[in-house]
């Protein structure tokens, strides 16, 4: 019997679209928080007193930076199948707990310096768990909510939600970063306290569960595989050694060889257990395994475009342009709105428009354009006109928007509703996975182009304004990803370098402002970053390409023969096993 405080009963016609703004504020509420302390980490940094560019502090860097994303994509699948097992709203409702604490948590910060980046990192931790709790059910209760021929719209809703959440936090964190970094943080309390009251008045279970025991040996390699891969592909971009990255270091080349031979683990076990966590018998739905490896790879190329435009906007366009360093991690998220919008117009007509003609032809469209949306990021000048990059990445965002809806929309239609948890779960680690596997391949990828041609440029044009040729020379032979993660945090990445040396107290003053002005390093990284450039983007849109070779493969429309219970004069496809 429903509550009697419930705003609507699970047949209420209304409660459709309660599931809806519920799950698509909890996704945006997880999706801003992925993105939101990229623009914020100068703020943050300062405001614990760490300098994240000294060797010793690149691991808490790249922590609060990458912590959240990882265990998010970690642990989704397994709170994907604990919604099957134990009701979806319920753990739902505790994802809007967890996050909520550890947004209270990080705010209230009481240390400084390495325990207050500790401190930062291990709410971090909490928080992606709630996150992921909240991205594993949000998609499976909203299909369980809507019927077939309603299903692409409100998947396409929440699809938006979730990755223009990526792109809104950007924005939101560079405007709370002025106002004072525990913002950043605290933004998320209200939202959240309201969020979890909301969703605990006014859902319900709807869906079909299965009572069964939980896969522990399956949950535990899946977890411990996935951790190890993800982390070692984050410490392959550091230096190691006299080398300009880690992919020989014995600790990232076993933490990855050593997370793969696990997942190989949990595929037999999970192939063998009576009640596995994930069952590998859905890969055999050609539908769901299409969609779930082309949102991976568009993952990824998503990720590495965001990353790579940041890079580009705070490294040498914005102070090209009159920006101070300071002021562009917030001006980047402003000038990246097109991509935003793009996806905005693109994600729900999308999705609406794939309820009756399907995911095919829109999602393998979106990621064509996609592919060509990076090779004309290549076509323009590194110092471009606005329009044109405005163009180029609004288009991307249409992209983006054109497959995103749809191919969840595929993927979720395509399985039993007792799985609908699992493949909600499996779908938002492929999303999640694929974001944090950008920053190792994307980085390493233009860590690997600069390093033919920075160096030079770096010694020769430090050296023509009165750098010491020892210093120059030390300085040029620095690995790329200090010069990068300057940029990428806002900070002067010529001050940061030679600060260390005492070099700059001994120039010139025009000599010094030269070289800490807002031309130098732009002017002196342009070459080298176009370089880097072609590599990231051809194999970005190579990833687009193969995608959309995956999404073509998916067949025609494809809805399991429990999907198919029309609505009173509606249209749609007759229950069958196979493509329709």
């Amino acid at each position: 019997m429903a509550s009697r405080t419930a705003l609507f009963t699970k047949d209420h016609p209304r409660y459709r679209w309660v599931a809806l703004s519920n799950t698509t504020l909890g996704v945006l509420m997880a999706t801003i928080n992925s993105s939101i302390v990229i623009i914020s980490l100068p703020a943050i940094f300062k405001g614990i007193g760490l300098n994240p560019l000294e060797p010793g502090n690149v691991s808490y860097l790249l922590w609060i930076l990458m912590g959240y994303m990882l265990v998010t994509a970690v642990f989704v699948v397994t709170f994907g199948r604990l919604g099957d097992i134990y009701g979806r709203v319920k753990i739902y409702n505790i994802g809007f707990i967890v996050f909520t604490a550890g947004s209270i948590a990080l705010a209230l910060d009481p240390y400084s310096a390495g325990a207050g980046a500790m401190w930062l990192i291990v709410w971090r931790v909490v928080q992606g768990v709630g996150g992921a709790m909240l991205f594993a059910n949000s998609t499976a209760i909203l299909t369980d909510a809507f019927p077939v021929n309603k299903r692409g719209f409100a998947l396409g809703i929440n699809q938006v939600a979730a990755i223009a959440g990526s792109f809104i936090g950007l924005i939101v964190g560079g405007l709370l970063a002025v106002v004072d970094w525990r913002a950043v943080f605290f933004v998320s309390v209200p939202i959240g306290i309201i969020g979890t009251i909301w969703s605990y008045k006014s859902l319900h279970e709807v869906g079909t569960s299965t009572k069964s025991s939980v896969d522990w040996p399956g949950n535990i390699t899946f977890a411990v595989g996935l951790t190890a891969v993800l982390a070692g592909i984050t410490y392959g971009i550091q230096p190691y050694g006299g080398m300009t990255m880690g992919w020989l270091n014995p600790w990232v080349l076993a933490a990855i060889i050593g997370g793969l031979a696990l997942l190989v683990v949990f595929v037999m076990i999970e192939l063998r257990v009576a009640n596995p966590m994930f069952n590998m018998h859905l890969f055999k739905i050609r539908a769901f395994t299409s969609g779930i490896f082309a949102g991976l790879l568009a993952a990824i190329g998503r990720g590495g475009l965001q990353f790579m435009l940041i890079i580009w906007l705070q490294g040498i366009w914005l102070p090209l342009h009159g920006y101070s360093y300071e002021d562009t991690p917030l001006w980047a998220g402003i000038y990246l709105l097109p991509i935003t919008i793009g996806f905005l117009i693109a994600g729900p007509l999308s999705g609406a428009l794939s309820d009756r003609f399907g995911a095919r032809a829109f999602a393998t469209t979106g990621l064509l354009l996609n592919a060509a949306t990076f090779l004309a990021l290549l076509v323009i000048p590194v110092n471009f006109e606005y329009w044109e990059f405005a163009l180029i990445t609004g288009l991307s965002g249409i992209g983006s928007g054109l497959f995103s809806s749809p191919n969840r929309t595929a993927i979720m239609n395509s399985v039993p509703a007792n799985q609908r948890g699992s493949a909600s779960g499996m779908a938002g680690a492929a999303l999640n996975a694929g974001s944090s596997l950008s920053i190792g391949v994307f980085f390493s990828l233009m860590i690997a182009g600069l390093s033919s041609s920075l160096p030079g440029a770096m010694t020769a044009g430090l050296s023509q304004n009165g750098v010491p040729a020892n210093i120059a020379a030390q300085i040029g032979q620095t690995p790329p990803v200090g010069s990068l993660f300057a940029a990428f945090l806002g900070y002067n990445p010529i001050e940061s370098l030679l600060g260390p040396t005492g070099v700059l107290g001994s120039l010139s003053a025009q000599n010094s402002a030269t070289l800490t002005g807002q031309t130098f390093f732009p002017e002196l990284l342009s070459g080298p970053f176009h370089d880097g450039l072609v590599l990231v983007f051809v194999v970005a849109a190579a990833m687009s390409v193969i995608a959309a070779v995956m999404s073509i493969t998916r067949g025609s429309r494809y809805v399991h023969v429990e999907e198919a219970v029309p609505e009173k004069g509606a249209s749609v496809p007759q229950p069958s096993t196979r493509s329709v």
